[in-house]
């Protein structure tokens, strides 16, 4: 009797014990389910994130810093997307010469102080024997130029697309002083403006940017390429192949990736100090959703500098979406199937 009593009390115990043993286990294998979905879902979340590394602070403004695989291995680059007040800003931001990028706020100021309608040309500039002589002495320096004569009226649309297009130095100077009456005030007005639109590492020198002393940040040039697309007079020009001036004739854009691949503008820029430029912006059909993205890449190196901003650019876009792109000039979004 007292046999079987021990033997139950002991039966018991063991099956309190592996009782014990089979909640502990069973707890440990739940801990360690949770543990495997959160880490799963950790690198889901960062993976589909476009911003998935580490946040940078540029002069007060938090911009998440998109994977490093996003930006060119030379210069410096920055971009936003629609849909977003950041700036996304890539590393080695520092002040440097920006080239032909300064036309940007020279066409924004003017546009500015002069608003056009899609329809109207603005009013008539008559060039001088004063011009002519800064174009030939442009000309004589090699800068980018174009032909005029005294007694030449281009419209304000003429000389934007001379600014624009062909990326013509002597015009800058025309609507420079058109503008305000003189090269110094124009760029006083310019300096004023870059210092309200939050631009606290540029400097501009000159209308055109062919002084190396004009410069900037990619992160800070996105801010005014970005205000300027939104005057439709410029997105309408900067998107322009070619267009045709009195003396000059036809003229064409620098920018050879316009229709192609979603770029729809902005402006090149190129010489020595300032490496290979582009300021632009492109439109891609992302997850069926139209998705903008105006960007600036500065300092690109190589023997043709231009196309090496534009390659970098074009690779740039391809990145932030994910996508190789799609021939014509805007995606469009695939149809449905009927």
């Amino acid at each position: 009797m007292v046999h079987g009593k021990q033997a139950r009390t002991v039966y018991r115990s063991e099956s309190r014990a592996r009782r014990v043993r089979i909640r502990r286990a069973r707890a440990a294998g739940l801990l360690l389910v949770i543990a495997a979905v959160a880490a799963l879902g950790y690198r889901l979340l960062a993976s589909s994130s476009p911003s998935a590394t580490s946040s940078v602070e540029h002069r007060g403004s938090i911009a998440a810093a998109p994977r490093s695989t996003v930006w060119p291995a030379d210069g410096q680059a920055a971009f936003i997307q629609s849909g977003q007040s950041r700036v996304h800003v890539g590393p080695s931001q520092h002040a440097a010469a920006i080239a032909s990028v300064a036309k940007v706020m020279t066409a924004y100021l003017v546009l500015r102080d002069h608003p056009l309608q899609a329809d109207q040309d603005g009013p008539p500039i008559t060039l001088t024997d004063a011009d002519v002589a800064d174009t030939d002495l442009r000309r004589r320096r090699q800068e980018s130029v174009v032909s005029i004569v005294a007694g030449e009226r281009l419209t304000e649309r003429d000389a934007l697309e001379a600014l624009l297009l062909p990326s013509a130095n002597n015009i800058a100077a025309v609507l420079a002083r058109w503008d305000s009456g003189s090269l110094e005030r124009f760029v006083a007005r310019m300096n004023a403006t870059a210092r309200s639109l939050g631009m606290a590492d540029t400097r501009y020198t000159d209308p055109s940017g062919y002084d190396d002393a004009t410069v900037s940040t990619a992160a800070d040039q996105v801010r005014i390429v970005d205000r300027a697309m939104r005057l439709s007079v410029f997105a309408r020009i900067v998107a322009l192949p070619s267009a045709w001036l009195p003396v000059a004739g036809v003229v064409h854009n620098t920018d050879t990736l316009l229709g192609r691949g979603g770029f729809v503008g902005v402006k090149t820029g190129s010489d020595t100090a300032a490496g290979g430029c582009f300021a632009f912006r492109a439109v891609r059909w992302v997850g069926g959703k139209r998705t903008t993205i105006t960007g600036v890449v500065l300092g690109q190196p190589g023997h043709d500098r231009i196309a090496a901003a534009l390659g970098a650019a074009a690779a740039m876009v391809d990145r932030i979406t994910g996508q190789r792109p799609l021939p014509g000039l805007l995606q469009r979004p695939p149809r449905e199937k009927p």
